[in-house]
């Protein structure tokens, strides 16, 4: 428990897609737990597009209490993209980040505050028993390890959205130029004094997540290729490698034909060794097409997100 009522200012902001049923509860767990520590508080809520009522519902939370802000984007942009939304209109010193579907508990807020009161610039909440099922899991943790080789850094699988941070590294955070948003490796990377403490995290209230496998993968990619080059470091030490053994091997048979004067039937691994080779060559050619990519629509300069209405 927080021991003496402070009156910094908190923001919280939690991006809405497919909970709506979960909102009302929220805000009544937030605003008590808030209360709790300051009479100063904000809760923004940002609406990506959710396609049940979710927006009725925060404009009628906000309707009731000035400190519920709504925030309506004009189409999906994405959980990552959604929270930058919401960080742009935050105003407190400190910024409380969480999902709405209730698995993030707002009474631990009690725990990361009382932690940042400690000196600390950010606070991540490290899950305690996470509540998801074990495929999701072990994929989960197998993510976070390739990211944690591939970015050089360290990635815990038991930490996703769910912190408190100070508004300089909120402000540090949003002023990367980064067009692919993946809140969890950018407030890392901005440094600052840290830690994780273990929290209780819960069921699903509501609903199921909004995330496919396809886009589950497909956000893994774009990640994994966003944040590091590595894959084409990894491409490059591949190229030489194969080329080192081919030079072996070419050697091996140039010596058996001029030394023992030995035919050497050569179809099947000709075929094979040009079949290797092209795959591995498109590979390379994708890898290298998908980081252009990514710089072509870095160049473009388009927005995050696009807010359609606030309340």
């Amino acid at each position: 428990m927080v021991q003496e009522k402070k009156q910094e200012f908190i923001s919280v902001v939690t991006p809405v897609y497919k909970c709506s049923q979960s909102l009302n509860l929220l805000y009544e767990r937030l605003t008590k737990t808030l209360s709790a520590i300051s009479d100063n508080f904000e809760i923004i809520m940002v609406n990506d597009a959710s396609p049940d009522d979710a927006w009725k519902t925060i404009k009628s939370l906000a309707e009731k209490d000035k400190r519920v802000k709504g925030i309506k984007l004009s189409r999906n942009f994405g959980q990552h993209n959604a929270i930058m939304a919401g960080l742009n209109y935050a105003n407190g010193k400190w910024i409380v980040v969480m999902d709405c579907d209730l698995q993030d508990q707002p009474e631990e807020i009690l725990k990361l505050y009382k932690q940042a009161d400690q000196g600390y610039k950010i606070v991540f909440g490290k899950r305690e028993n996470r509540q998801d099922h074990f495929i999701k899991k072990a994929t989960s943790k197998l993510f976070y390890k390739l990211l944690s080789y591939l970015t050089d850094t360290e990635q815990d699988a038991s930490i996703a959205n769910f912190g408190i941070y100070h508004r300089k590294t909120i402000n540090a955070l949003l002023s990367m130029g980064d067009k692919i948003r993946y809140f969890p490796v950018m407030i890392r990377w901005v440094g600052f004094k840290s830690c994780a403490i273990e929290i209780k995290h819960a069921e699903r209230a509501d609903g199921k997540s909004s995330y496919s496998w396809s886009s589950l993968l497909s956000l893994a990619m774009d990640i994994m290729l966003s944040y590091s080059d590595k894959p084409l470091k990894i491409t490059i030490k591949t190229g030489f490698f194969i080329s080192f053994i081919s030079f072996l091997v070419s050697l091996y048979i140039l010596l058996k034909v001029l030394i023992y004067d030995v035919s050497v039937p050569g179809w099947a691994s000709t075929i094979i060794s040009i079949w290797f080779l092209g795959g591995l060559i498109i590979m390379v050619l994708g890898i290298v097409g998908i980081y252009v990519g990514k710089t072509f629509d870095q160049t473009k300069q388009r927005p995050l997100y696009i807010v359609k209405e606030t309340i």
